[in-house]
């Protein structure tokens, strides 16, 4: 997963990666036996210091249903890019790397706001919801 977050969107490494063994993690995260394994990634235009995701792997992790748009919680999160053509090009890259999607990219101009948004509501490999998207000056 971490390379998939390197390769289609430009996140980088924050070392040192991780190998949790340990009841500290079962005493914060109230899970018996929890162990994981991963690295932060900080955005793409961040310092080392910016704003990072976290990539982990549970040892022990409880699979349920993936995640759908419409599902209450932390649904997704967007990356915003400076061109629409990047939209179409960072989606092609996620489909390349074995990322997918139940939708379309499509664009909406806003009248009160003079600008268009392009935009894709993609998957990573875990079915994680990436929202992709541009706002543009003006109609297209």
């Amino acid at each position: 997963m971490v390379q998939f977050y390197v390769d289609v969107f430009g996140f980088r490494r924050v070392p040192p990666e991780r190998d949790i063994h340990d009841p500290w993690l079962e005493t914060v995260s109230g899970v018996r036996g929890a162990n994981v394994q991963g690295i932060h990634l900080v955005l793409p235009d961040a310092g080392l210091h910016g704003p990072t995701i976290e990539v982990f792997t549970h040892g022990n992790a409880a699979f349920g249903r993936p995640a759908a748009y419409n599902e209450p919680g932390i649904g997704h999160f967007g990356i915003v890019v400076d061109y629409p053509s990047e939209v179409y090009s960072m989606y092609d890259r996620l489909l390349a790397h074995g990322g997918s999607s139940d939708g379309k990219i499509a664009a909406r101009y806003y009248p009160e706001l003079e600008k268009t948004c392009t935009m894709i509501y993609a998957k990573d490999l875990d079915g994680n919801i990436v929202e992709i998207l541009n706002w543009t000056e003006g109609e297209l």
